[in-house]
């Protein structure tokens, strides 16, 4: 019985027939006996699987530790990004407190604002902004001042921007944001001008240029003690805002505009002087020691220069009228030009500067060289010499008498511009020191000894107080009550054919202890007009007198 049930035969195990085998899917193993799996097959899964653990575990220490730095930084990178939180520009300040071009609210950075005050643009300048490209990237990442105190003061005015770190999510929304370093606003300055006073200035100036048919001109006033600037201006002018804000119609109206508003004047214009050159050569005859001030000069309105080669055609060089018998005050008070012919070239028994102290002193006074004024785009010049005239006319052009006469009084190849003279007369009116013109408010006094005795200078100083106060002064219209001005005019003749003048008039204030000096140009007005720089300054020192007197006494 035990052997029976040994040799039974389990019914999995019956065979098959072939009537049935249809039936089942032997797809899934239906119908079929199983076998049992070779030891051969267990072995190589498991070598399998420990290669794969092996790489595996490999990999996990790759990635984690032998380069689990850098992809930490990878990771954190891809979920934050960094933004620049962008420093205000520091505000200008006139020197009274006024602000002149401040920051106001914009959507990334804040936009900057100018004074509307007229007179302003040139002294200020203007900015551009901070700018991206179209994928939001900042290429500019500051602001960036183009002209003016703008420019000048760049470094001053720009702060440091900061950084804010924004995590974003996997949509790239974001997600927080968090101020990592904070922003360094700009340094704000107290410019050295006086608004209000500088706008009177270029609106009185420029109406009587207007009124009178000049097309422009400038004006300077220089504190003689610091060199600052108390104004600076230029006529016609531009507007920043719109250059600021990227008006492209009006920045092309300004650019196509033949008056030239972007011409800063004040300090690239460059102009015959004519006879407001005569108080630094009268100083430089009385530091050479070839005439006494009180010497007297005769003017009969013309002198003549005896022609060697044809005697019957001598050389006529003409004073704008007779003035008979002058001294050194009277001369500069009536602007004798035969007076300064005469000390200027030698003429009968008055022995002459000649070119080369009449050039050396010209420098020593300033003109034709950069005065420092810490704005750019200043022009030096000319003094005219006998080097300047072989550059420009040839080598085989010989420097002539008559050359040096036309020099002595501001005329030939003689350019200079408006802050080049305010700092000229400066040193006149302050007994000596030619100052560097300051736009701070404060400054320091910055200047050099023009080797001209003090004593020298008084001379001077009254022959231009004369040129005010006296009966035939030439700048009489500045004889005003309330104010001791001393000045002089100066009229240059422009063109081919001397149809155009440019007028002048420079001098200092108050004349007993002088704190200001000042040099106003006019240009380019039909010849032979009356009303020029001198009556035009006229009614801005009434105003003054009227409404400042701070700046007068």
């Amino acid at each position: 019985m035990a052997r029976f049930r040994q040799a039974m035969i389990d019914p999995e195990n019956i065979f098959l027939d072939s009537q049935n085998m249809a039936e089942f899917d032997t797809a899934h193993f239906e119908g079929r006996v199983e076998k049992p799996v070779a030891p051969s097959a267990l072995y190589a899964i498991g070598v399998v699987f420990l290669i794969a653990a092996a790489l595996f575990l490999y990999k996990m220490f790759d990635l984690q530790i032998v380069q689990g730095a850098q992809y930490a930084l990878a990771a954190q990178e891809n979920t934050l990004a960094y933004s620049l939180v962008f420093a205000e520009r520091g505000i200008l300040y006139d020197r009274t407190g006024k602000e002149l071009a401040w920051n106001e609210p914009g959507e990334y950075f804040a936009r900057r604002a100018y004074s509307l005050l007229p007179g302003l643009a040139h002294v200020l300048g203007y900015v551009q902004y901070p700018k991206a490209d179209g994928s939001g990237l900042w290429w500019r990442t500051e602001y960036a001042g183009i002209a003016g105190a703008e420019k000048a003061f760049d470094r001053e005015l720009s702060g440091i921007n900061g950084k804010e770190m924004v995590e974003v999510d996997a949509h790239g929304a974001v997600a927080r944001g968090h101020v990592v370093e904070q922003p360094q606003d700009g340094q704000s300055l107290r410019l050295s001008i006086d608004a209000e006073v500088q706008s009177k200035l270029h609106t009185t100036m420029a109406a009587h240029a207007a009124n009178n048919r000049f097309q422009g001109g400038a004006a300077v006033i220089m504190d003689v003690r610091t060199g600052e600037l108390l104004a600076l201006t230029s006529f016609p002018e531009f507007t920043p805002q719109p250059l600021v804000d990227g008006d492209s119609e009006k920045v092309a109206a300004f650019a196509n505009d033949p008056a030239k508003p972007f011409l800063d004047r004040a300090i690239s214009g460059v102009y015959t002087p004519g006879s407001i050159v005569k108080p630094l050569f009268a100083a430089a005859a009385l530091a050479e020691g070839i005439i006494s001030p009180d010497k007297s000069i005769f003017s009969p309105g013309y002198i003549t220069i005896p022609n060697p080669y044809h005697p019957e055609l001598p050389t006529i060089m003409k004073d704008w009228r007779a003035h008979g018998w002058t001294t050194m005050r009277k001369a500069i008070e009536v602007s004798s030009d035969v007076y300064f012919y005469s000390i200027g070239g030698g003429y009968e028994d008055q022995k002459g500067l000649g070119i080369t102290k009449l050039d050396e002193y010209a420098l020593r006074f300033g003109l034709g060289k950069e005065t420092g004024v810490p704005l750019e785009g200043e022009v030096v010049g000319t003094i005219p010499t006998p080097a300047w005239k072989k550059e420009i006319f040839g080598a085989d052009e010989e420097w002539r008498l008559g050359d040096t006469y036309n020099t002595s009084i501001g005329q030939y190849g003689f350019q200079v511009t408006p802050i080049q003279m305010a700092r000229a007369i400066a040193s006149i009116a302050n007994g000596g020191t030619l100052l560097t013109p300051q736009l701070h408010a404060s400054s320091t006094a910055q200047g050099t000894d023009i080797g001209i005795d003090a004593a020298q200078l008084k001379i001077i100083r009254e022959g231009m107080r004369q040129a005010v106060a006296g009966d035939a002064g030439t700048a009489r219209a500045l004889n005003i009550s309330g104010i001791h001005i001393a000045g002089k005019t100066g009229t240059a003749e422009l063109g081919n054919r001397k149809q155009y003048m440019n007028s002048w008039v420079v001098g200092f204030w108050p004349m007993e202890n002088p704190r200001y000096s000042f040099a106003v140009v006019l240009e380019h007005a039909p010849a032979g007009t009356l009303s020029g720089a001198s009556p035009g300054m006229r009614g801005f020192f009434e105003w003054l007198v009227a409404t400042k007197p701070e700046y007068v006494q």
